[in-house]
Parts: structure tokens; C-alpha cells; sequence
């Protein structure tokens, strides 16, 4: 094949995410979660006990229905196994992909998780039944959600301590490279709920004892824990050009390895994480030079900041124009350290910077730890919302600037992810904003106004989608009708509860949506016709206005004729 119009050629390894859902501590979708970043708000609170935590609320709610568990089998179910159900629905949503018609797909599950306090309280207080073998493995946590969803492709747990979500996002793209899989379902989540934890990770000397992440400051003295979980929906990213869906970003390529020795088997190594930089670009095919912004791991530790910047310094700050520092932070300093699940939680955040072209403060910093020169490494903490970056500020990009400029190329967005866990795993993914997509042809509004469907499993779950709804309206100043209602009647599961709203503009859809919604509940079996015998009240020329305004509806008339 052949570029067009100096276009780059989509590459056959590009990984598009095409679906996100999150539930964190303040944020409970990508929206709410890109808002707090950008307003640089800390969910960091000192809890009951006196230690500091970003606290999930209610993650003890679940609906057992919806998901086909008894209420028994909820109760003798880890937490973090209900949310990966829960967000893994959310995030094939968000993709515009109804759960499911994945039904005996080769549709892959991949889950960081490296904590299991619920099972650890469980067997403690013997309350174990018929359920916990299941309910309390760690396994489970991925093979629930192929099981509900009945999926075909691989399902597995990833551990490897705090790197275990982006060590998922790796696999699940390698595994999409290499054709295991059409379809990845990744997730990472993270639930304290044991003191014994907590202790532990204390007297390690991982907290810190004032309740703040304070990544490459001089004060930095530990992390504090986070609660929460992230999903993401990969394909690649010619079938998903393909299929028309949106594309957040792209996953350009990664790297893992291992420190493999060191001081100690808990202590980070320089060289290591120097390897695995220069293995993920050589892999993504992107010269370090041009990445603009870097998603640290960034606990806030006197151990481990120093270490993470020296090896990027080595990598990415040498390959800059010197005075043009890369940008860094850490959304530790937000939400906390989600541990097992931190890496997607950092993936998350970069994706959205790209996607939405600015950079979110990295909090609780004010003065450089004296053990990290930012200046010689040429890097900078970020530390206020900003565009991003000029294009013409690295110094790979001065030497490729023939090629970037006069033939019309747009230069994408490109940031990294890194994630380091205790024993020395290490993870690093290279990200890139996803490509223009092709105009497509203007949308013809076939109706003076629009149909929006909702549906629930029950009256109050229909009331909960209603009101959703309408809070994204009106948030979405631009979200299109048209495109919102296509996506309600096409790309969300049908249930019994329905409703309808008829709708010319957004101010009458929300007042619709509070007032005057026509509902009912359908009929469960078989489905439903419309049939014109030709009798009663029709009248000449009826439909015409129709056949004019909607192609859907002449063509349709065409094929009956």
C-alpha cells in the first residue's frame, strides 16, 4: 500500500484503546477522572484509623442480579472480582460493543491484581462455604468476567507486585500482535480491605506518615494506598479504523523485564529500568526524543525516585534539546498508590492527556529532591495544566524535521508509562495519539426529532440510566443528538425496562428525560412488528416527508417494493 496525501500507514503492531471505564476514589468514569486531574484535586483523606488513604466509597454495593449470582455467592465473592465484573461491562460500553454478542469470541481478559485481603479476612474468621474456592482465588478475578460474558479467548491473573496492571496491558497486546486474540479486556484493581495490609506495607517503610505522595520532592517519605480499578477494551488498530470505532490512543509498543540483581531483591536498579526503556521505543519504533510527556511511577520514595529518574534521564532527557526538559508526573499524587493496579491507573492518565492535548499537574511539589539533578537529566516535574507541548522543542525531532515538515506529516501526541513493581518487574508503554480519523459524510437528521432509548434490568435501574444520560448531555456540550441516540438504540444491551424520549434539541431532551419519558416493560419473548394492512388511517402521500428525509427508511422502502 501506498500513503495518500503524506499519510503515515497505520502499523500492523498499533494497539487502539477503544474503551475506558474507572472507579476511583472521587472519579467514577474517564470524564470525571480527566476533570479531577486537570483541577488537580487530591482524593487522599485521613480515614477511621488514623491512617491516610484514597478510599473507594461503597465498594461493598453490588448488583448480584444483574450479574447472575445469588445473593450467597456475591457475599462469599472478593470485592475486587464484583468491580472487575462490573467495570469490564462499563468499558465494552464505553467501546459501543454490547457485552453480549462477544459470546464465543476470541475475546481475551487480562487483570492486574496483587492484593487479596478479602480472602486473607475470609479464612481468618472461618467463614468459608461452597462459593469461597472460587469466590476468594485470585485467578477468578479474570476468569469471572470471561465466564459471564462467555468469552473464549485467554483469561488470566497478572501479578507481579506494583507493575501487574501494565504487565496486563503488555500481554494483552502481545497477545493481540501475535493473534491469540480479536479483543482484549484488561483490567487492574486494588481494594484495601485488611489492616494487616496496611501494617505490613508500614513497617516495610513504604507510607508516607504525612499523607501525601510527594514524587521527586525533597520531601518525599512513602505513598499512600489507593483503592480503586481501571479497564480498558484494546483491538488493533487497523480493525478498529475498520469498524469505525473511536480511538482514544494508541499503544505503539512496550517492554518488560526484570532488575535481575541489585542491592537487594525489594531495591530498584538503575540499569534495569535504563533496558527496558530502550526495549519498549526500540519496540514501539519511536525515537525517545520525541515523547513529549512520561507517566512516572513515581511512589514518592527516597529508594525509588531517584533511581526512575536517573534511568530516564539516561533515555529520554539526553535525547532532548537541553532546555527543553520532558515533562513528568505521577497520578499517585491524586489518587493514591493503587499498587497492583497503579500502572493502568497511569495509563489512564496519559491516555486522556494525549487524547485531550494538555498536561495535569503532578501534585505536592515544590522543591527537587536533592538526589535527583532535573536539571542535568533535562526533566521537569509538571506542575500546572498546560497545552501540550510545541512540536519543534526536541532535539530528534530538529534532526527529522525535512521529513515531519514540508511533506504535511502531522506530528501525533506521544507520551510513555512506566510501572516498577517491589521485586523488580518492570514495565514501560509507549503511547501515541490516535490517527485523524477519515470525514465521513454528513449525518442527515431523517426526523424533526429524535428518538433516545434507555433500558434497565428494573424500574429504578431504568430511572439510574436515565439520569446518567442526561448528566453526560448535560456536561457534553459536544456530543451530537444524533450520535447519542444511534448509540443508545445500537450499542447498548436491550433489557425489559424501556423508555423513550422524542427529542428535537438538548434542552428538550433533558426536560424530557425528568418528565415525560413514555416507559413500559417488554414482553420476554419473541420480537415485535409493525404491520400496515392497509386499512383505517392512512392517507395519500403518507410517509412521503419520510421517504425524503431518511435513506434508512427509503432504502428499506425500496427493498419492499
Amino acid at each position: 500500500m501506498t500513503p495518500k496525501n503524506g499519510e503515515k500507514l497505520v502499523g500492523d503492531n498499533d494497539i487502539a484503546v477503544v474503551g475506558m471505564a474507572c472507579r476511583l476514589p472521587g472519579a467514577d468514569t474517564p470524564e470525571e477522572f480527566w476533570n479531577l486531574l486537570r483541577n488537580g484535586e487530591n482524593s487522599v483523606s485521613r480515614q477511621e484509623d488514623g491512617t491516610w488513604r484514597a478510599a473507594l466509597e461503597n465498594h461493598a454495593e453490588f448488583d448480584a442480579e444483574f450479574f447472575g449470582m445469588s445473593p450467597a455467592q456475591a457475599a462469599a465473592t472478593d470485592p475486587q472480582q464484583r468491580l472487575v465484573l462490573e467495570l469490564g461491562w462499563e468499558a465494552l460500553e464505553h467501546a459501543g460493543i454490547v457485552p453480549a454478542r462477544l459470546s464465543g469470541t476470541r475475546t481475551a481478559v487480562y487483570v492486574g491484581v496483587a492484593s487479596d485481603d478479602y480472602a486473607a479476612l475470609a479464612h481468618g474468621a472461618g467463614a468459608t462455604g461452597g462459593y469461597s474456592a472460587a469466590g476468594l482465588h485470585r485467578a477468578m478475578t479474570a476468569n469471572r468476567l470471561s465466564y459471564h460474558l462467555g468469552l473464549r479467548g485467554p483469561s488470566m491473573a497478572v501479578d507481579t507486585a506494583q507493575s501487574s496492571s501494565l504487565v496486563a496491558v503488555h500481554l494483552a497486546c502481545e497477545g493481540l500482535r501475535r493473534g491469540e486474540s480479536d479483543l482484549a479486556v484488561v483490567a487492574g484493581v486494588n481494594l484495601v480491605l485488611s489492616d494487616h495490609s496496611t501494617t505490613t506495607m508500614e513497617l516495610m517503610g513504604a507510607l508516607s506518615p504525612d499523607g501525601r505522595c510527594h514524587t521527586f520532592d525533597a520531601r518525599a517519605n512513602g505513598y499512600v494506598r489507593g483503592e480503586g480499578g481501571v479497564c480498558v477494551v484494546l483491538k488493533p488498530l487497523r480493525r478498529a479504523l475498520a469498524d469505525g470505532d473511536r480511538v482514544h490512543c494508541v499503544v505503539k509498543g512496550g517492554a518488560v523485564n526484570n532488575d535481575g540483581g541489585g542491592p537487594s531483591l525489594t531495591t530498584p536498579h538503575q540499569d534495569a529500568q535504563e533496558a527496558v526503556l530502550r526495549e519498549a521505543y526500540a519496540r514501539a519504533g519511536v525515537r525517545p526524543g520525541d515523547v513529549r510527556y512520561v507517566e512516572l511511577h513515581g511512589t514518592g520514595t527516597r529508594a525509588g525516585d531517584p533511581v526512575e529518574a536517573a534511568a530516564l534521564g539516561a533515555v529520554l532527557g539526553t535525547a532532548r534539546t537541553p532546555g527543553a526538559p520532558l515533562a513528568v508526573g505521577s497520578a499517585k499524587t491524586n489518587v493514591g498508590h493503587l499498587e497492583g493496579a497503579a500502572g493502568i491507573v497511569g495509563l489512564l492518565k496519559a491516555a486522556l492527556a494525549v487524547r485531550e492535548g494538555e498536561l495535569p499537574p503532578s501534585l505536592n511539589y515544590a522543591t527537587p529532591n536533592p538526589d535527583i539533578p532535573l536539571d542535568e537529566l533535562n526533566l521537569a516535574v509538571q506542575t500546572e495544566l498546560r497545552p501540550w507541548p510545541a512540536e519543534e522543542t526536541g532535539k530528534a525531532e530538529a534532526e527529522g524535521k525535512a521529513e515531519a515538515g514540508a511533506g504535511g506529516i502531522r506530528v501525533p501526541r506521544r507520551a510513555g508509562v512506566s510501572s516498577f513493581g517491589m521485586g523488580g518487574t518492570n514495565a514501560h508503554l509507549v503511547l501515541e495519539q490516535a490517527p485523524a480519523p477519515h470525514p465521513a459524510e454528513p449525518a442527515t437528521r431523517a426526523l424533526p426529532v429524535l428518538p433516545l432509548v434507555v433500558t434497565g434490568r428494573t424500574a429504578e435501574g431504568l430511572r439510574d440510566q436515565a439520569a446518567r444520560l442526561s448528566a453526560r448531555v448535560e456536561h457534553g456540550p459536544e456530543l451530537d443528538l444524533l450520535d447519542v441516540a444511534w448509540t443508545q438504540a445500537a450499542a447498548r444491551t436491550v433489557f425489559g425496562h424501556r423508555a423513550v424520549v422524542l427529542a428535537g434539541d438538548r434542552e428538550e431532551l433533558l426536560t424530557r428525560l425528568e418528565r415525560s419519558a413514555v416507559h413500559g416493560v417488554a414482553g420476554e419473548t419473541g420480537h415485535r412488528v409493525l404491520v400496515f394492512p392497509g386499512q383505517g388511517t392512512q392517507w395519500v402521500g403518507m410517509g412521503a416527508g419520510l421517504l425524503e428525509t431518511s435513506p434508512v427508511f427509503a432504502a428499506r422502502l425500496r427493498e419492499c417494493a
